[in-house]
């Protein structure tokens, strides 16, 4: 009985540590997504210096960026993987409008908030894979016997993946946004 009792407890702790895990990498992704928040709003600002009839092209990346941040506060993923397409067709459309305003492209603080949003772009893709793993792993082992009984003891809830559609997962076209 004791060593059923004992395999109990590292079952759980298991399960506990796959739970943090999973915590962890959404709050990786979380402060990714609030940095993109705050660098947005100065990316807009600067291209708005320059672009003054591309008002439509701003629009779309502010509405982007909220409905971003609704998702991410709610922890609806869903809603946030259509959000974020959202924003990264509002973003490429942005960057490519950005190419007929030479004075706007050859601005130091355009160029270093571009880089900025790029890189935080990889970041937060990076990480997305990183917390899919961690839900995945939580998944597999609250359904897995032994571990099922434990988890189920203890009400260990499985967690949504952070999943795109086909049509959200494929790049954005350029000619098809002004064509």
């Amino acid at each position: 009985m004791m060593i059923v009792a004992i395999y109990g407890v590292m079952i759980y702790n298991r399960l506990v540590d796959i739970k943090h895990s999973v915590s962890q990498a959404w709050s990786n992704i979380d402060i990714l997504l609030k940095q993109r928040h705050d660098e947005l709003p100065k990316l807009v600002e600067t291209c708005k210096q320059y672009m003054g009839f591309e008002q439509e092209t701003l629009k779309q990346v502010i509405a982007a960026r909220s409905q971003v941040a609704t998702a991410r506060e709610a922890g609806n993923m869903s809603a946030l993987g259509s959000a974020e397409n959202m924003l990264r067709m509002g973003l490429g459309s942005l960057f490519a409008v950005a190419e007929d305003y030479p004075e706007l492209t050859a601005s130091d603080k355009f160029q270093h908030l571009q880089a900025r949003i790029t890189g935080l772009e990889n970041s937060i893709a990076d990480r997305r894979e990183y917390y899919n793993e961690a839900v995945r792993i939580n998944n597999v082992r609250i359904e897995q016997f032994p571990d099922i009984i434990v988890a189920q003891w203890f009400k260990f809830m499985p967690r949504d993946l952070l999943e795109f559609s086909d049509v959200e997962k494929q790049d954005v076209s350029i000619a098809k946004l002004f064509g």
